[in-house]
């Protein structure tokens, strides 16, 4: 297992979720403060996969440089408020989560279906006679 590679593919991951995030910020100030570039902004980020966020922040500064600006102002406010507290937060999260699995899937494979009783002869109805 290479702990480098990982760590570097969830520092990616995270930096992409952050300016997803940022431009979330971004859109909703836009729609109290400017409705029609907020409308541009969705219509771009529509047409522009922000699964990169790098590769998103580039075809953004190419077309408006201010925004772009502005998104990046965002993320790195969230990156900066954020990472103190992730680190804990995830291995904390990944334990309940894991711990919560293993339960579900214990309880899953420790049920018993217990037959019901059969019915005694004087419970019978008398349809039968």
């Amino acid at each position: 297992m290479d702990l480098k590679r990982v760590a570097k593919d969830t520092a990616k991951t995270l930096i992409s979720y952050l300016t997803y995030q940022a431009l979330r910020v971004v859109l909703d100030q836009l729609r109290e403060t400017d409705p029609p570039r907020a409308f541009w902004l969705n219509s771009f980020s529509s047409r522009h996969s922000i699964q990169d966020g790098d590769a998103y922040l580039e075809e953004l500064l190419r077309v408006k440089q201010d925004l772009a600006f502005r998104i990046m102002t965002v993320r790195q406010h969230l990156a900066e408020e954020v990472t103190d507290f992730l680190p804990e937060m995830v291995c904390t999260g990944i334990q309940q989560s894991n711990m919560e699995h293993r339960r579900r899937h214990l309880e899953r494979i420790t049920q018993l279906t217990i037959p019901e009783p059969p019915t005694p002869p004087e419970q019978q109805t008398d349809t039968e006679a």
